[in-house]
């Protein structure tokens, strides 16, 4: 027993050490050179830990506790190098480490989200709706001027003759993530609004895992239709031009609350202040307008719960549907 209330502190560096200094004051002169942590019985280690805790050198190890941000797909997968440049400048803003988290998929980072085992995620407005109750709205990207986005359905530039989705009945489609709004939901839901459903509509469907890989499928003719986040192909457009001038833009949805930044509700106040913050003023210095430049934003704002009433409208049509 003793063990197991041990081994949760004896792995936060500098803590038992302190432990075991402030202990050899309460013991007698003649064992204190032998003192070790097992001597210690359970009341008299807790009070301790209290102790050390409080301490300034505990205060300081937790301060350099790293922030975890999780990202997915959406983050082009030729921004490695930038990531480490926007690591280097959040934690010079911040004054705490800071490490990206990045996966497949978004229910993977949500998942860790959910766990607590991420801080803050970079996600998209479809698993934030779902997930409201156990996340906060940290920042929206603007792009444009607007803190929203859409999902443009785009088929093969070989492609004269296809105007909207309804002519690409018995064709092959190509979704980005079963959690994403303008890769997955908005499509399903713009053929609901048609009483049409995919498994009717399409001869085949299937998932990228990735809006990029959404137009090198498309741009390929392996689909021959897909839908993707306006933000990556737009960003694609500017950087990769050979990739997206091999798809053709059909038809562009409403506009939708742009991918959220968004806090595990676990986060102090202090935590998401500061990271706000940090986002919020890349925009006004040069070092962060440079950054911005290269993700192809004009910034981040703090948003509100109702740019995605949009989204949050299909997927009740959708669930009531199933």
């Amino acid at each position: 027993m003793q063990n197991a209330i041990l081994a949760p502190v004896l792995t936060t560096a500098g803590v038992s050490a302190s432990i075991v200094a402030i202990a050899r004051r309460f013991v007698p002169l003649g064992k204190a050179a032998t003192f070790k942590e097992e001597h210690l019985d359970r009341r008299t280690f807790l009070s301790l830990a209290a102790a050390v805790s409080a301490s300034p050198l505990c205060a300081e190890a937790q301060t350099n506790v790293a922030m975890r941000i999780g990202l997915s797909p959406v983050f082009l997968d030729d921004q490695l190098s930038f990531l480490n440049d926007w690591r280097d400048y959040l934690q010079g803003r911040i004054g705490r480490a800071v490490r990206f988290v990045q996966r497949g998929s978004y229910r993977e980072i949500m998942d860790l989200l959910l766990e607590q085992k991420l801080d803050f995620a970079w996600i998209c407005g479809y698993p934030y709706v779902r997930n409201r109750a156990r996340l906060r709205l940290l920042a929206v990207p603007v792009m444009e001027g607007r803190p929203q986005y859409q999902s443009y359905l785009i088929v093969p530039a070989t492609d004269g003759t296809t105007n909207s989705i309804l002519d690409l009945r018995g064709k092959v489609f190509a979704y980005s993530d079963p959690d994403s709004n303008s890769g997955f939901l908005y499509p399903r839901y713009a053929l609901m609004q048609l009483k049409e459903t995919p498994e009717r509509f399409f001869a085949r469907t299937f998932f990228t895992w990735a809006h990029r890989k959404i137009v090198e499928a498309v741009g390929s003719n392996l689909a021959q239709g897909g839908a993707i986040d306006s933000y990556v192909w737009e960003t694609l457009r500017l950087y990769h031009p050979e990739l997206t001038q091999r798809t053709r833009i059909v038809e562009k949805s409403p506009y939708f609350g742009h991918t959220p930044v968004v806090a595990r509700t676990g986060v102090s106040r202090a935590d998401f202040d500061t990271m706000q913050e940090a986002l919020l003023g890349m925009s006004q210095n040069a070092a962060g307008k440079a950054l911005l430049r290269r993700l192809n934003l004009d910034g981040f704002v703090a948003g509100d719960d109702a740019l995605y009433d949009g989204i949050a409208r299909m997927m009740r049509a959708l669930d009531a549907r199933t």
